[in-house]
Formats: C-alpha cells, sequence, structure tokens
C-alpha cells in the first residue's frame, strides 16, 4: 500500500467509529465512573489498546514480509492487496448492515479472545492509570471485524515496522470515537446506533476498498 494507505488506515479508523463503540463503549463507558481524574483513565486505557494494534500490525507485517520473500513477490503482493480491500468492503457493507459477512472473523478471533478476556478482571475496575493500560493491552485484542480488516492491509506492508505504522495510524483514528464514548457514555452510543450514521460511514469504508480493488486491478494489468 502507497504511503497514503497511512491517512487512509486513519479515516477508516475514524470512520469505522460507529462500529467502534458499539464494541468497546460498555469498558469505556465503565471508566468514567473512575471520579474526577476519568481522562487520564481513558488516555491510559487507549493508549494500551492501540499498543495493542500496532503489536498486532508488526506481526501482520512481518509475516507478510516473510510470505514475499518466499514467494514470487508481484503475484502475491496483489493476491495481498485484493484481500485487504475486499477486507474493507465486506467492513463496509457490515457497518451498512447489508451483510454478516465479516462475522466469520470475529468468530474465529473468540478462540483467542477466550483465553485472554480472564485476565482483563485483574484490573476491574480500574481506578488508576496503572490498571486502566494494561486493561487496554489486552483489550485491543477483543475480536472486532473492522480492526481485522485493517490488519489485512498491514499485511500487505511486507515489514513489521511499516505493519506498525498502519495499525498505529488506525488506532489514532478510532481514538477521538471512542474518548467521546467514554466521556459522553450513552448520548454518543446513541448517535452511533443512527441508521444514517452507519450508512454513512459503511459508504465510505466500502469506497475505500473499492478504489484499492480498482488500483489492484491497473496493477495486475501492468504486470
Amino acid at each position: 500500500m502507497p504511503d497514503s494507505g497511512f491517512i487512509a488506515l486513519f479515516l477508516i479508523g475514524l470512520l469505522g467509529g460507529t462500529h467502534c463503540v458499539g464494541m468497546c463503549g460498555g469498558i469505556v463507558g465503565a471508566l468514567s465512573l473512575g471520579g474526577p481524574s476519568r481522562l487520564s483513565l481513558h488516555l491510559a486505557y487507549n493508549g494500551g489498546r492501540i499498543a495493542s494494534y500496532a503489536l498486532a500490525g508488526a506481526l501482520a507485517g512481518a509475516l507478510g514480509g516473510l510470505s514475499l520473500v518466499l514467494a514470487g513477490q508481484l503475484p502475491l503482493r496483489i493476491a495481498l492487496y485484493v484481500l485487504a480491500n475486499l477486507m474493507l468492503v465486506a467492513m463496509g457493507l457490515y457497518l451498512i448492515g447489508v451483510t454478516r459477512a465479516l462475522a466469520f472473523t470475529e468468530r474465529a478471533g473468540q478462540h483467542l479472545w477466550r483465553r485472554i478476556q480472564p485476565l482483563t478482571r485483574r484490573f476491574l475496575p480500574a481506578r488508576s492509570t496503572v490498571q486502566a493500560f494494561p486493561l487496554g493491552l489486552l483489550w485491543g485484542w477483543l475480536p472486532c471485524g473492522l480492526v481485522y480488516s485493517a490488519l489485512a492491509t498491514a499485511l500487505t506492508s511486507g515489514s513489521a515496522v511499516r505493519g506498525a505504522g498502519l495499525m498505529l495510524a488506525f488506532g489514532l483514528g478510532t481514538l477521538p470515537n471512542l474518548l467521546l464514548a467514554g466521556l459522553l457514555a450513552a448520548r454518543l452510543r446513541a448517535y452511533a446506533a443512527k441508521p444514517a450514521v452507519r450508512l454513512t460511514a459503511g459508504l465510505l469504508v466500502l469506497g475505500f476498498g473499492a478504489w484499492g480493488l480498482l488500483g489492484a486491478a491497473r496493477l495486475a494489468f501492468q504486470a
């Protein structure tokens, strides 16, 4: 993915915030009970969550880079790029409510999450940043179709550093929505659930995927 991929993933994280609020709204709402220092709790929690995204991106980027070394460069790169953008198209349709195509990825992630979730209880209720940060680190592995769509893009990056950077950009994009979800709690969750909001976000994410598929087709014809 070209350097514009960092901006694209940031915008996808931002636009897909309706999904993030639905997935993580409960836990960030609970952090609002932490008293006057609740903003620091939210920042620590989200810092941990984004750090986990960056780690997952590094692993995906390293795996993708190894695959490119072991296989033919261009054909595999095109295949990975097509996969990444198909995931974005599916995520856009998922946000709109047309299909549950990405639900299988979240079900697959449940195997890992069942091992991680019990560890989160050690940090609940989170009353300090020392508890909130590791809670975010663990919660970053919650099965989420939007995160998996971004990880598919990190897989095409070809390196651990670039993969981590892409997921960092994505995580920063999700930050405004989740900070607001924590501070405004139910009011933002009700807004994010509105069909018009989900439709707009879904169409924009779908558009990123469709544009990427057109780029992959051009690359394939030039090969």
